[in-house]
């Protein structure tokens, strides 16, 4: 709805600045795109004609060539209708919501690790209590086999091995039961 409308002689469509404004939004939004790993952008609801421009953009590596390409890659965003681009925006922001909840997930497997092999079963059985769907007896079979795998200098397979089963553990909480250990 640009112009003037013609009964009212009101002026219709959004300010210069406006515009202006948002081709810019919509240009960082064509970099982030591009600066994006292939698996996650996969994952964004992007149509299938941006995808090429996409790809190109990434190619390059010439700086002034690669300014253009992100530029030819935001006017062709801006051809697409708004729900498309929001929900593009909305998937990145929740791309790195869950990108932050993963590595707090990582970290308190690695903090439940720590605790498992410096304090034994006290921290098992908090960790059982916690989380009531973990396997006991696997749990105590891999906080042993790390301990013997630490006295004989051995590669840390089982210690690696523990911090998968912790993690697998934790990604399949409720989230109102992750808690960082104490």
């Amino acid at each position: 709805m640009r112009g003037v409308d013609e009964d009212t002689g009101e002026y219709l469509g959004p300010s210069r600045t406006q515009q202006r404004r948002e081709a810019l939004e919509v240009l960082a939004l064509s970099e982030q795109l591009a600066a994006l790993p292939e698996g996650q952008l996969a994952k964004l609801p992007v149509p299938d004609q941006l995808l090429p421009h996409i790809a190109e953009a990434r190619r390059i590596t010439s700086h002034i060539a690669r300014k253009r390409q992100l530029a030819f890659l935001a006017k062709q965003m801006r051809r697409e209708d708004d729900e498309t681009l929001h929900a593009i925006r909305d998937a990145l922001d929740a791309g790195g919501e869950s990108a932050r909840l993963d590595t707090a997930r990582l970290h308190r497997a690695e903090q439940w690790r720590t605790r498992l092999l410096d304090e034994g079963d006290t921290a098992l059985a908090e960790l059982l209590d916690t989380y009531p769907h973990a396997d006991r007896q696997r749990l105590r079979q891999l906080v042993r086999n790390t301990l013997a795998e630490r006295a004989k200098n051995k590669p840390p397979a089982n210690f690696r091995e523990l911090f998968r089963e912790l993690r697998g553990v934790l990604a399949h909480a409720p989230e109102n039961g992750e808690q960082a250990p104490g």
